[in-house]
């Protein structure tokens, strides 16, 4: 890895926990900006992090990502009050226990995971481009290595929910999808997309309901590494070469299955934009 971040601008959602924090600890090392779209705060007592906000290294947008009202009031600031953007990390996510539906109504792992990485995106592709990096990565997920099916058309209400391995897995692997098929047109525009899978992760906070099965996690936390792990391979993903629209797992290139359907997850989550999103007003 030679890239120089110094002086970078790093957009990071999901920045205030788990691997979107420890990969805001990483980027701040390198000297790089950092940009955080985040709903939840930083942890009080970490100096690294108020140090950097103090000092505007770190700067902090509060939004519910899945709302759109809100993502809406974010993006906006951040699009009037930012120069540019060199590398974007949609990061912002997470397994639920049971189904849920975001404030427009859909499920809310495929809005949360599918949609808003996308609107995002499109979003801030005028800033991506006045930047010198013009890097995007999607956290995605090996979960969807388990599906034998899948269906675009119930990606907004599935019929049936299962922990980890449904909704969850079936959005990221929506995610890695349309990654794949947006990402040469992209390409023209001088903009590298790809998704990355950051493996297995410690990600588990007390006290907060997650949709891992109960019998995962003792292995979890006996076992699986700090999420810095996981900050490492989407740090790596970033900074690497790889095909556009790739889908990495362990730093690389990973065939995806159910490809016939990228077009029709495309078109959906452009349809979205398109007709909810824009039309907020």
């Amino acid at each position: 890895m030679t890239t120089n971040l110094s002086g970078k601008v790093v957009l990071i959602t999901g920045a205030s926990s788990g691997i979107g924090l420890a990969l805001t600890h990483r980027m701040l090392q390198e000297d790089a900006h950092i940009i955080a779209l985040i709903r939840t705060e930083f942890p009080a007592d970490d100096l690294p992090i108020q140090t950097a906000i103090g000092t505007r290294q770190l700067r902090v947008y509060r939004a519910d990502l899945s709302d759109f009202a809100s993502l809406r009031v974010a993006l906006e600031l951040i699009k009037t009050n930012e120069e540019k953007i060199d590398l974007l990390f949609n990061n912002a996510g997470g397994s639920f226990h049971e189904l849920m539906f975001s404030k427009q109504g859909r499920e809310l792992h495929y809005e949360l995971q599918t949609v808003v990485p996308y609107i995002i995106t499109m979003e801030l592709l005028t800033l991506l481009k006045k930047g010198t990096l013009k890097r995007v990565v999607h956290t995605s997920t090996n979960a969807f290595n388990t599906m034998t099916r899948f269906d675009p058309d119930t990606l907004d209400s599935p019929t049936n929910f299962k922990q980890l391995f449904g909704p969850y897995a079936a959005s990221k692997l929506a995610l890695s999808l349309w990654t794949q098929e947006l990402a040469p047109q992209l390409a023209n525009e001088g903009i590298t997309m790809i998704t990355v899978d950051p493996g297995g992760n410690n990600t588990i906070r007390p006290g907060k309901k997650s949709g891992i099965p109960f019998y995962l996690k003792p292995i979890i936390l006996l076992f699986f590494p700090h999420p810095s792990k996981g900050a490492s391979l989407l740090y790596q993903g970033a900074l690497g070469h790889h095909m556009r629209g790739a889908y990495l797992t362990n730093n690389k290139h990973v065939k995806l299955r159910f490809v016939q359907h990228a077009p029709r997850v495309l078109e959906k989550v452009r349809d979205v934009y398109e007709y909810t999103y824009k039309q907020l007003g």
